[in-house]
């Protein structure tokens, strides 16, 4: 798609990782086996942490600009008409390349809730009006990854230590009323 072809989709706007997303085949208009979705990265812009999806795949198609992708280990530089897959587990990372938006389109498979993850992980970054965060309170990053822990996990860190520390810690900061921010945000 070309941005002339762009769509009326409502945005989402990512202000700490340059991300602006647009919503092109819905997990409900799939039957919840694919989200497809425009990435419009700006330059410098980044995705905020290197992760894994569990369960899902991703193949990004570069349309316009350049993206620059650590899967693993390995590094490489995709241009126009380029495309990867990341299967799941891989851990991964990426970033604008070069000196203009990058337009990519994206689709994960299952959708699973990655449209809910983007629109919480713009909420978070957003963070109060007016103040973009680069990174979100430390409670509201546990519970996020509680959330969406079948979405994104953390790399290289073992899940059998990560999942029961997060689990714990949502489970208090709900107890005591800490998860108050997370859920305004949440609910925007």
């Amino acid at each position: 798609m070309r941005r002339s072809e762009y769509s009326a989709a409502p945005l989402i706007e990512n202000p700490s990782s340059g991300e602006r997303i647009r919503i092109r085949t819905t997990a409900a208009e799939s039957g919840g086996a694919l989200l497809a979705w425009d990435l419009l990265l700006a330059p410098g812009g980044r995705v905020p942490s290197g992760h894994v999806h569990p369960g899902q795949r991703e193949r990004f198609t570069v349309v316009e600009g350049y993206l620059r992708f650590r899967i693993g280990r390995r590094r490489l530089v995709l241009g126009p008409g380029q495309s990867l897959t990341v299967p799941p587990g891989t851990p991964h990372h990426f970033a604008n390349a070069g000196g203009t938006e990058a337009l990519v389109m994206v689709e994960t498979r299952p959708a699973g809730q990655m449209q809910e993850l983007l629109e919480v992980a713009a909420a978070l970054a957003k963070g109060e009006p007016g103040r973009p965060r680069r990174i979100p309170h430390l409670v509201d990053l546990f519970l996020f990854m509680h959330e969406f822990r079948a979405e994104v996990r953390a790399p290289y860190l073992p899940g059998r230590i990560v999942r029961p520390v997060v689990r714990a810690i949502a489970a208090a900061a709900a107890l005591v009323g800490a998860d108050a921010r997370y859920r305004r945000l949440r609910a925007r």
